[in-house]
């Protein structure tokens, strides 16, 4: 009988732990996919409290009270950031079922397409949130 030491493990055990750390990768794009949506959905409620909150003191005060152009930016971009979210939940799926195979195939090949999706994201959001308040102040 052979003894194996701990760093040789038998094929069967090193490839549950290479499919349960793809799985914990797709979880935790999974998690980002909703957060990014929580965050679309936060946006755009605010927006319509905005909206609605500067009806009721345009009524209560006797006056019109303007909304800033800029509201109306806010509604759109919660809707994309929604769509975006479940965008990436989407491929995160498409990609962990094919790492899947490729893992049991032993043909891995990294990929960076999420990656680069998510870095560009990121800063679409950035440089419009930036606009966005410069715009409204």
């Amino acid at each position: 009988m052979k003894d194996q030491s701990p760093d040789q493990k038998t094929p069967g055990v090193r490839d549950r732990r290479v499919h349960m750390a793809n799985e914990r990768t797709f979880l935790a794009w999974v998690r980002t996919s909703i957060g990014i949506m929580a965050f679309g959905f936060v946006v755009e409620r605010f927006a319509l409290f905005m909206k609605q909150f500067a009806l009721l003191i345009g009524n209560a005060g006797g006056t019109a009270v303007q909304i800033p152009a800029g509201r109306g930016y806010a509604s759109v971009f919660g809707i994309i950031l929604v769509g975006l979210g479940a965008l990436i939940g989407i491929l995160a799926f498409v990609r962990f079922k094919k790492v899947e195979r490729q893992i049991d195939d032993d043909t891995y090949q990294p990929s960076r397409i999420l990656d680069v999706l998510l870095a560009l994201s990121v800063l679409a959001i950035g440089v419009f949130i930036i606009t966005y308040l410069i715009h409204i102040s």
